[in-house]
């Protein structure tokens, strides 16, 4: 591709370089690198994005696209020379395009209406609300400063210079004391927000509100008794009440606020608003006790959000009073904890005591215990006292976490249940036992070296039998025939001693330690038995694979090749 860019200026030697270019669109170069010899063209890489190139043959690094600082900032490249043969004489070197901003976006506003409220006897200087705008131009710079000016006011009525906004913060504000909601309820401003070119404008909508002057009215000043059962959701609605305020509707001045100011201290009750209305909702907040409170004497207060003007203040028409009654409700004995967890030895005598559960009956009422799902009939609770035996022994082994149910109950009704989980600890209760079978074949006749895997194993926790010892039992037949030798934690071999073993079932025993505290032991029988009959093949393969047989990778594949498959 060749460019023709006219005469060059701005060119120069192949280097690391930065170059700052404006945003916009068209053909631009940018610069030229002179080639040395060798170097005949040029080659770039890297962030083009279809707009940067350079030509190969003059080494002119030029733009044809459109740049917008808006979407990206930088653009990276690698520029190198390159020979005849297209080889690399200097480079790769880096160079940064930098994307300078223009103003070519206007600003805009976060809402295209704004409105606010303000009361006809608010002071000048009481702010009204804040507009705010953003410009996509690069920050803390000229082309992003914003700017904000009130364009017009509708009605210009008393005077057309009520508000004003500051503009740099675009904080709306009352200036006069003119407002009076007879003569203007309402007025439209054209506000502008500006940047160094663009200008943006919208709407402001202000309501002018009556002062607060008139206090909320009770319909009822004594709303007499109600009474509820203490088992009522929370949530539940009890009563409706109603005041009534003569204010401008809808206004922070005429809505009501219900307070219980007193007969609640821990705010059993809570009354909710209805905005359209004013009608207020007496919920229940907090779940009910009869054995705690049997009556509320409620004292209620009917306030605005907005203040009373100066010289008018609340008065007994903006109280009234109820009386609440509970009705008891026979209840549920409840457990003091939604779940017990114990913990004990496998191996403790039984009528051990593990776990006391507790559950109370808000009536008072005696509480009785029981077990449910005890399937291994492992554990017995006193009725009474909520205590919780071994009723057998346990074993870990069965049931390492054992978990049943706690039932409360009274004479009337059964209460909530509980969960106990009783985790078992092992104890050293299992002896060491052979992983394999006792019969261990030999190939017959011996030819010296044979030997086979045997492996140890045990029942409890893995502390417990981590490391074995293998010896053979003293007697004279066993420690001339046999020989044991220990390959690890859990392996040993079991060898001939020598090659004049007879064709015939020899009885090997084989003691077997674990790490335990304390530990236990164990004797096994294992049956040599020297054979000429079984699988004669596989001992012959046996024989030739005599040299591979100690390799620690093909342990396992010997000793069952060793076995002559018995």
């Amino acid at each position: 591709m060749c460019q023709n860019f006219g005469s060059l200026h701005l060119s120069g030697p192949l280097k690391d370089m930065n170059f700052s270019v404006p945003e916009g669109s068209g053909v631009r170069l940018i610069y030229q690198f002179t080639a040395e010899p060798p170097a005949v063209s040029f080659r770039a890489t890297g962030e083009k994005d279809g707009i940067l190139d350079i030509v190969a043959e003059t080494g002119v690094l030029y733009l044809n696209g459109s740049l917008d600082w808006e979407t990206k900032a930088k653009y990276r490249l690698q520029v190198e020379s390159l020979d005849e043969k297209g080889q690399r004489v200097k480079g790769p070197y880096t160079v940064i395009i930098l994307v300078e901003d223009i103003n070519d976006n206007p600003p805009e506003f976060d809402q295209l209406m704004y409105s606010g409220v303000v009361r006809q006897n608010s002071r000048p200087g009481s702010t009204i609300g804040t507009l705010s705008a953003t410009d996509m131009d690069e920050k803390d710079t000229l082309n992003s400063r914003l700017q904000f000016k009130i364009e017009s006011q509708v009605p210009a009525v008393p005077a057309s210079d009520l508000f004003f906004i500051q503009q740099d913060t675009g904080m709306l504000q009352l200036i006069s004391h003119s407002l009076n909601k007879r003569i203007a309820s309402n007025y439209s401003l054209k506000v502008l927000v500006t940047d160094a070119v663009f200008q943006t404008i919208c709407d402001v909508q202000i309501h002018v509100i009556d002062i607060n002057d008139q206090i909320p009215i009770f319909e009822k000043s004594d709303y007499q008794n109600v009474t509820v059962a203490e088992d009522l959701p929370v949530g539940t609605v009890i009563l409706e009440i109603q005041a009534t305020d003569a204010d401008e509707p809808l206004t922070g001045s005429s809505y009501i606020i219900y307070e219980i100011k007193e007969g609640d201290p821990n705010k059993v009750f809570i009354i909710e608003t209805d905005p359209e209305t004013n009608r207020g909702s007496i919920r229940i907040n907090k779940a009910l006790d009869f054995e705690t409170a049997q009556v509320y004497n409620l004292v209620i207060h009917a306030t605005n959000p907005e203040p009373l003007v100066p010289g008018v203040q609340y008065n007994s028409s903006s109280i009234a009073v109820l009386k609440v009654f509970l009705t008891n409700v026979d209840e549920p004995p409840v457990f003091n904890s939604e779940a017990y967890i114990g913990e004990a030895l496998e191996n403790i005598p039984v009528n051990t005591l593990v776990m006391t559960v507790e559950a109370y009956d808000p009536e008072g009422d005696t509480v009785r215990y029981s077990l449910e799902g005890d399937v291994k009939k492992w554990l017995r609770i006193d009725s009474s006292t909520g205590k919780i035996y071994t009723a057998s022994l346990l074993d870990r082994e069965q049931e390492q976490a054992y978990e049943v149910q706690i039932v409360a109950s009274e004479s009337s009704k059964q209460g909530k249940d509980s969960t106990f989980i009783i985790n078992l600890k092992d104890v050293n209760d299992n002896p060491p036992r052979l992983a394999m079978n006792s019969a261990l074949f030999f190939c017959y006749p011996l030819s010296g070296g044979e030997r086979t895997l045997i492996q140890a194993t045990d029942d409890d926790e893995q502390k417990f039998y981590s490391t074995f010892t293998f010896s053979l039992k003293d007697d004279m037949n066993t420690r001339n025939n046999w020989e044991i030798s220990k390959i690890n934690s859990t392996h040993a071999y079991l060898s001939p001693k020598h090659t004049n073993l007879e064709e015939k079932v020899y009885n090997v025993p084989v003691i077997i330690n674990d790490n335990g505290r304390p530990p236990l032991e164990a004797e096994i029988n294992l049956e040599g038995i020297p054979c000429t009959e079984l699988l004669n093949s596989r001992c012959l393969f046996i024989k030739k694979k005599k040299e591979e047989r100690d390799k620690p990778l093909l342990l396992g594949y010997l000793f069952y090749l060793t076995l002559c498959f018995a």
